[in-house]
């Protein structure tokens, strides 16, 4: 049965280059949905921008929920996923914890009872006039790590370890992770679990490093080593170091954007993404070639995890900006048949450059265009795997394990071998 502690909260905004944040408004359930309204004071503010004004858009009273949502998306972006939900109730539950469904807690627990410094530029708070913020003990990487093991194993946290987590439930995503922050920069800390059959973490760091090699706008990632396990370092992007402090950039996933949420997000399209950035984006052109571009690049590496909650945009209250690429890691694969998370063209999401360049004209790309964006591809990836798989160290089996697998397995080609592209399938050489 779900636990609710918390009928209403307020919802909190670091508006555009400020480094204080103001009440925007109250979030209030009502049965099983959560609406929204602005505050008077925040409607009366020069600078106030809408949270994201598909959804919300700048007036008063409550606002109808879209179609299908039980809450409006760029609000449940700002809320923890399955790994934050997982600390969370290690915390609340303890042992018993590794047996509750996630569902035993409402999302404004959820909300409430996690770090403050989360994705974007929102947090939650219980009143509407003091803005304390949720922040978690100083703690090593380490014990960070330490920390994460103990929730994947379903091992109750001591409370200080408890307290030094609490700053990363915010995060997404369902693998183990923590925020960590230099002088000027923020990083989210990815951990490796002990039931990888390879090195997962090193497999994204030679994913994220060969993208940005290839001309991907990409997060910049590290690889560290603690307590003997692979920790990658993904540096944030939604985060400004400032004389004044720390600025934070509104973000909305594309899961926001396309109007689902994770219920109908087997539905989420490419194609339905693209005539959104044709419509609502700043520099319309660059960001389709770009976002084509990542499509592709998740067929050849095999990250099949490009699900809507994977793409995301900053939001000025004016228009959209493609923000990084942030998680793009090789999944598991077993036999040479894939499919991607999202729709690529039509209903079809198999991960073939075939289905890809299909789809090259609802990016306003030609098929020579879109030729040459793979064929660039795939030449970076051959004559860099070597040189990034050193630089992660990453071990001979694991390299054997993920080339031609995950990274450019033959089915990718299955359709498409015209002129050159039938010489670069041959790989083997």
């Amino acid at each position: 049965m779900m636990t609710s502690e918390y009928p209403e909260l307020f919802v909190w905004i670091w508006l555009p280059k400020e480094s204080e944040p103001v009440v925007a408004g109250k979030l209030t359930a009502q049965g099983q949905v959560y609406v929204f309204n602005y505050g008077k004071s925040y409607l009366e503010r020069d600078n106030a921008i809408s949270l994201y004004d598909t959804e919300l858009p700048l007036r008063q009273g409550l606002i109808p929920l879209l179609p299908g949502l039980s809450m409006p998306g760029c609000l449940r972006d700002a809320s923890p996923d399955t790994w934050g939900r997982r600390v969370i109730l290690n915390r609340k539950f303890g042992a018993r914890a590794k047996g509750t469904d996630p569902a035993a807690l409402d999302e404004l627990t959820y909300m409430i009872e996690s770090g403050s410094d989360r994705i974007g530029a929102l947090d939650f708070q219980r009143s509407p006039t003091h803005y304390e913020p949720r922040h978690s003990a100083a703690a090593s990487l380490e014990e960070l790590a330490e920390a994460a093991e103990m929730v994947e194993k379903g091992i109750p946290l001591t409370e200080e370890l408890a307290h030094a987590l609490l700053h990363g439930t915010s995060i997404g995503g369902a693998r183990p992770k923590a925020l960590v922050q230099g002088d000027a920069k923020k990083f989210i800390a990815k951990f490796s679990t002990s039931t990888d059959i390879y090195s997962i973490v090193k497999a994204e760091f030679v994913a994220m490093r060969l993208a940005a090699l290839a001309g991907l706008d990409v997060a910049p990632v590290s690889l560290q080593t603690t307590l003997g396990k692979d920790v990658l370092l993904v540096e944030r992007f939604d985060r400004i170091a400032s004389v004044k402090g720390w600025l934070r950039k509104s973000l909305v996933s594309a899961l926001t954007l396309l109007s689902l949420d994770e219920m109908m997000a087997r539905y989420a399209s490419y194609e339905i993404l693209a005539e959104l950035v044709r419509a609502r984006f700043r520099d319309a052109p660059g960001t389709l070639r770009e976002l084509f571009s990542r499509m592709v690049f998740n067929v050849l590496v095999g990250n099949t995890d490009d699900h809507a909650r994977n793409h995301a945009a900053f939001w000025d209250g004016e228009m959209l900006t493609l923000s990084a690429a942030y998680d793009i890691c090789p999944q598991p694969r077993h036999g040479s048949i894939a499919s991607q998370a999202m729709l690529i063209t039509g209903n079809d999401r198999s991960s073939r450059i075939a289905t890809c360049l299909a789809a090259a004209p609802q990016f306003l790309l030609s098929e020579v265009e879109a030729c040459r964006i793979v064929e660039k591809q795939i030449l970076c990836i051959t004559e860099h795997w070597s040189t990034v798989c050193d630089e992660a160290a990453l071990p001979e089996v694991d390299r054997n394990l993920l080339w031609r697998n995950q990274f450019l397995n033959p089915f990718v080609f299955q359709g498409f071998l015209p002129g050159s592209m039938r010489d670069l399938a041959g790989l083997e050489r």
